[in-house]
């Protein structure tokens, strides 16, 4: 089991050879509610507007090394900023586990537990034994076309998947979507081992939330990177559900001086991005 606060090296291979380079902030975007299951958005459009300059400049302020999406699903809000692709790392188990599930909706026995411990504590073995069982990087892309993701690059070692936060709200909103190609008992056992990561894993996205009465679902991923001088790759994507809203959040990240201080960046973009349409 991996920590939040450990400096722990996770098994992922040669995840610096991906090339990383400095770039800066990309102009935020809106993205299309129709692709992402949301509604279009009404009287928001100026608000929006003034949000996406407050999380742009937040993404500059960070040297530019992140993305973030998020897609209210009631209201249909939406709010981007950035389109680098950035290594997955343990974010990727979410994709694997949904790819599981598109041939075997429910899960039983020996897969089941391997589902469990890929999500809730972060397993790295349990991640590879269902990426082989899904057909690794042939079965993954496969999958991802079912499931509507069209920036995700899957990696024979799994942890080097690349993609973009638009694509992994994509993934968010076909494991959400009750029209989506995930049959209701693979949504939901997503969404129950999401809902179920272990304490020391449940930072991210979920600071966004706001108490009482909010419902969280999350999944992170966090490496040091080698060739990045032992820099971090911190990325957190999630489900917020409160009154009135229905959050799909994806924070990607990079080049980190530490994993507490990338931490701090994603929870403080996903706070910035849920607030800015709370608003």
């Amino acid at each position: 089991m991996t920590s939040r606060r450990g400096a722990l090296r996770l098994g992922l291979g040669a995840i610096g050879a991906l090339g990383f380079t400095v770039c800066g902030a990309a102009a935020a975007e809106v993205l299309n509610p129709a692709e992402l299951g949301g509604r279009n958005p009404t009287g928001r459009a100026r608000a929006a507007g003034q949000a996406k300059s407050r999380l742009e400049a937040f993404v500059e302020a960070t040297g530019g090394r992140m993305s973030v999406a998020v897609l209210d699903r009631i209201s249909g809000a939406r709010l981007a900023s950035g389109t680098k692709r950035f290594a997955t790392a343990s974010i990727v188990k979410v994709d694997i586990l949904a790819a599981l599930l598109l041939s075997d909706a429910t899960l039983t026995g020996s897969r089941r537990d391997l589902a469990t411990s890929m999500i809730t504590v972060s397993d790295n073995d349990a991640a590879s034994r269902l990426f082989d069982v899904i057909g690794g990087v042939r079965g993954l892309t496969a999958a991802n076309r079912v499931l509507g993701l069209r920036e995700t690059a899957p990696a024979a070692a799994w942890g080097e998947t690349t993609t973009t936060a638009a694509d992994q709200i994509r993934l968010l909103a076909a494991i959400t979507n009750g029209k989506g190609p995930l049959p209701e008992p693979a949504r939901r056992l997503v969404l129950e081992l999401m809902r179920d990561v272990v304490d020391e894993q449940s930072w991210g996205v979920s600071a966004a939330a706001k108490p009482p009465g909010s419902g969280v679902w999350v999944k992170n991923g966090w490496v040091p990177v080698g060739d990045d001088a032992g820099r971090w790759i911190v990325n957190s994507i999630g489900r917020i559900v409160e009154k009135g809203h229905d959050w799909l959040v994806a924070v990607l990240s990079d080049h980190h001086p530490s994993q507490d201080k990338g931490i701090a960046a994603v929870e403080n973009a996903a706070q910035l991005a849920v607030a800015e349409l709370r608003r």
